[in-house]
């Protein structure tokens, strides 16, 4: 029974009718926000949106039998039951926010589609690449901030009065947003030589550091994708022995 249950779960059509559900529910939770349509149709959708959340149900009680102990030791399925879990959670007393948090079963479409997982998975598998990243970047943005506060404060003392405040200006600027008129002209207005200080700031955090974390990322996602055509590969190569060993086996007993 666990076999044929495991291989319903797995089965592609099933992997995609789960997907349309987690779309379609993703709409009726947007539905939910517009006051007008909750006053025309709001029990319909309620209803529909306790259906989504059996279906979710039914398809991890499912993938539970079908696997037993095992279902705990895979990320993604404890990623879903914690995402579903959240929706039957009872919105009382100081747990309304709990219904906001139902459309976090959009996410679930990222464990069900395995392009997504892919992506996530090169993401996660980066972390350690982009913390070493990140650091650097904080060692630049506080050396940055420090050096900002002592030369523009007393002249600009919104953007650069503080050190917060000069963090924060800085990241304005390294992502780029209104940083040439709306900040670094009006400064050099007053320090003409302002701009030896932000275009390499800009150079170094902007189009350096920041490239740094895009080319991680996808070099995570490269090596995932190769790491999962090996297994696929293998798994190929696996099934082609064990059926020359049969035909072999056959061959033998008829000899």
């Amino acid at each position: 029974m666990r076999q044929s249950l495991a291989r319903i779960v797995d089965h592609p059509i099933t992997r995609n009718v789960i997907i349309a559900v987690i779309l379609f529910n993703a709409a009726i939770l947007g539905l939910e926000t517009s006051p007008q349509v909750m006053a025309a149709a709001g029990p319909l959708i309620l209803a529909l949106d306790a259906a989504c959340l059996a279906i979710f149900v039914a398809e991890l009680g499912a993938k539970l039998i079908a696997r037993g102990g095992r279902f705990f030791r895979n990320g993604w399925n404890i990623f879903d039951l914690v995402v579903v879990g959240i929706a039957l959670v009872p919105a009382g007393q100081g747990l309304a926010v709990l219904r906001a948090l139902r459309i976090l079963r959009l996410l679930r479409v990222v464990s069900v589609a395995p392009t997504l997982r892919r992506v996530v998975e090169g993401f996660i598998a980066a972390l350690p690449g982009m913390g070493s990243v990140f650091l650097l970047m904080g060692v630049i943005f506080y050396i940055a901030a420090v050096i900002a506060t002592k030369l523009f404060a007393a002249t600009f003392p919104d953007w650069f009065g503080s050190l917060g405040a000069s963090l924060y200006t800085l990241f304005q600027v390294m992502t780029l947003e209104s940083w040439s008129m709306g900040i670094v002209r009006p400064v050099m207005e007053v320090h003409p030589d302002a701009w030896v200080f932000f275009v390499p700031f800009i150079l170094i955090t902007t189009f350096a550091v920041v490239n740094l974390v895009v080319g991680l990322i996808v070099n995570s996602m490269q090596d995932a994708h190769a790491e999962e055509s090996n297994l696929a590969t293998t798994d190929y190569r696996d099934e082609v022995i064990a059926r020359l060993r049969a035909i072999e086996e056959r061959l033998d007993k008829r000899a």
